[in-house]
């Protein structure tokens, strides 16, 4: 009555009635984030070369009727202040610039502006929605945003180091990835590809002002972390140290999930510690990107291996809420030297590359259930089939992503294996596992073509790729688990895989089209699938089926962009110094990093491009004379 409460708080009373009532729903209270509205356009209708005259309209929704957008832009900002108009709180201004400008000391997160928007150019943010967010056809990106495997906002950040503010830059790189020291001395710079100043010289140094902005925050000794959601009361656990695991766990702490990870190595990192010169990527600067995780209120323990150290049964029933397995395969156990052991961190599963090196020469390795699912592998599978069999499987079920015609076996082959007992099944793919305790019980199958589903039962499971797959395990709730003492029954759980990467978002199953293979050919890509990762454990946990956004961006996505720029003067990339050799000892890695007067030049190079637009010379000239506050 008197205004002064939040506007998240019970109206019926305080907070004990409404967890009274939260508990007669079936439901729990959890502590929420605010809301605020949060401007998509950077430049207004003024300042366009090209610009619609709205002559007797003061609305963008009328506006966007009749012209369709700001100047040739589909989807920029029409600048007419509906927005302002119906705000119930007066926290939106129309700026200078005929932009709306939010005043979060009075927004309230209510969405009345998100939803009379036409251009969907304002909409609601907080740290959920800027982690679990996919980049769609409906909004404004940039060609370095859009192509860079992370989604960092790369205009943004390089803005902030212009204007001197590389804290803030540090902030801005953080939203999106945990390791800008070391991606800023190994990334493969896709983003560069796509820069705009390709059009006139050459382009930003993107990836060199991203290191910059890193090392200054590890000069100035003071951790600049990102914003976190409040504490959820739940747990996760993410099994596996390196880049992927990492990057789950960091952007599930800011989730506001409590987060362990476990590792079977003595030091956390993965392919990082291991298979990179420590001239490009000394192991000070490792250890600072990883410590940053940690701060961020992720746990770690370090030199246990699940399967063996502890199980999935045995995290699910100490109150974890979800397990997301990042474990690698292969490769990291060459690392620590683990080849000559049969592993299997998920229930009943293992690596075809163990039951044919291994299992192969010494049969007592391996003792096979009745029920046995060999999954890809051509010919192998058939030889693995033969393993199996004769190691006591009775009923063997080949599943293959291919069709019959595409397919690696003939009939020829399966005679000489046998056909008793064997099931071959073509177009096929793994959508789902479930299991009780400690073993593997049925598998959910869909046909690639068809997308019909089938459950069939397996006791073991052998996939042919050098790696185990990243799962999400959660505990199955039914009637029957919500009743009685947990420890009466047996615990079940299902794992699912987390959804796709935007470009092949069609694809169905376990190691589709664009699935990790082998261990990830550039870390960003690892970060971008970590943070896929926390989205869809996120939504797992709340019962949600990890799926992309309508509309999500993709390569085949037709985005509008220009092909040409105009009124831009050519000016020199800077470039990185090097350590000679004779200095290579004492600098400990070959390239020195950009000063502050490197850094501020280079990012004055930048265009500030939005999805067509981009500032012209005179304002980079502008930026350039700066003073640095």
């Amino acid at each position: 009555m008197a205004g002064i409460a939040a506007p998240n708080s019970c109206v019926a009373a305080g907070p004990e009635v409404a967890e009274a009532i939260a508990e007669i729903m079936g439901v729990k209270i959890e502590a929420k984030e605010p809301d605020i509205a949060r401007p998509g356009c950077y430049f207004g209708v003024q300042d366009a070369d090209l610009k619609y005259i709205y002559d007797g309209l003061d609305d963008c929704r009328a506006a966007a009727l009749l012209g369709g957008g700001m100047k040739v832009c589909t989807i920029g900002c029409l600048g007419l202040g509906t927005c302002q108009k119906v705000c119930p709180f007066d926290a939106i201004t129309m700026g200078p610039q005929g932009l709306p400008v939010v005043h979060e000391d009075k927004c309230t997160g209510c969405g009345t502006c998100e939803r009379v928007c036409p251009k969907h150019i304002i909409n609601l943010s907080s740290v959920t929605r800027r982690i679990m967010r996919e980049y769609t056809t409906e909004e404004c990106t940039t060609p370095c945003q859009r192509s860079c495997p992370a989604g960092i906002d790369i205009r943004e950040y390089i803005r902030q180091i212009s204007l001197g503010n590389f804290h803030r830059s540090v902030q801005v790189i953080k939203e999106r990835n945990p390791f800008p020291a070391i991606i800023g001395r190994i990334c493969p710079r896709p983003c560069e590809l796509d820069c705009r100043r390709n059009f006139i010289d050459e382009p930003v140094a993107i990836n060199y002002l991203k290191r910059f902005a890193a090392d200054f925050e590890r000069q100035s000794g003071e951790r600049i972390l990102p914003y976190k959601a409040p504490l959820s009361g739940r747990a996760i656990a993410v099994v596996g140290g390196g880049v992927e695991g990492l990057s789950t766990a960091f952007f599930a702490a800011r989730l506001g999930h409590r987060v362990t990870v476990y590792d079977a190595n003595p030091k956390l990192g993965g392919l990082l510690r291991s298979a990179i010169a420590r001239e490009r990527l000394p192991e000070d600067i490792l250890d600072w990107d990883i410590e940053g995780i940690l701060e961020m209120g992720v746990e770690a323990e370090t030199g246990t291996v699940m399967g063996k150290d502890f199980t999935l049964n045995t995290l699910l029933r100490q109150g974890v809420d979800a397990v997301f397995l990042a474990s690698g395969g292969w490769d990291s156990r060459m690392v620590r030297k683990s080849v000559m052991d049969i592993e299997s961190p998920i229930p009943g599963t293992y690596m075809m590359v163990d039951l044919l090196s291994l299992a192969g020469k010494d049969r007592e390795m391996f003792t096979c259930p009745p029920e046995v699912t060999i999954f890809g592998g051509g010919k192998l599978a058939l030889e693995a089939a033969k393993i199996c069999r004769e190691s006591g499987a009775e009923k063997i079920t080949l599943l293959y992503r291919e069709d019959l015609q595409h397919s690696a076996i003939s009939d020829a082959d399966v005679e000489i294996l046998g056909a008793e007992g064997l099931d071959i099944w073509y177009d096929t793919a793994i959508q789902c596992l479930r299991g009780e305790e400690d073993r593997l019980v049925e598998l959910d199958t869909v046909n690639i073509k068809t997308r019909e589903t089938t459950t069939i039962t397996a006791q073991n499971l052998i996939i042919a790729t050098g790696r185990f797959p990243e799962l999400i395990f959660i505990e199955s709730k039914s009637e029957e688990s919500e009743n009685g003492d947990p420890g009466d029954r047996p615990l079940r759980w299902e794992a699912a895989t987390p959804y796709k990467q935007p470009a092949f978002k069609d694809e169905v199953g376990l190691f589709a089209e664009g699935d990790v293979m082998a261990d990830y050919s550039a870390a960003i890509k690892a970060i971008g699938a970590g943070r896929r990762a926390a989205a869809s454990l996120q939504q797992m946990m709340y019962g949600i089926e990890p799926s992309l956004t309508e509309h999500v961006i993709t390569p085949q996505s037709f985005v509008q962009n220009v092909d040409q720029v105009e009124s831009v003067t050519a000016c020199q990339r800077q470039i990185m110094p090097l350590c000679s050799g004779q200095e290579l000892a004492a600098c400990g890695e070959i390239e020195r990093g950009f000063n502050g007067e490197m850094a501020r030049a280079e990012a004055s190079r930048c265009l500030q491009c939005g999805l067509i637009c981009y500032e012209q010379f005179a304002g980079n000239e502008e930026r350039k004379n700066a003073v640095v506050p």
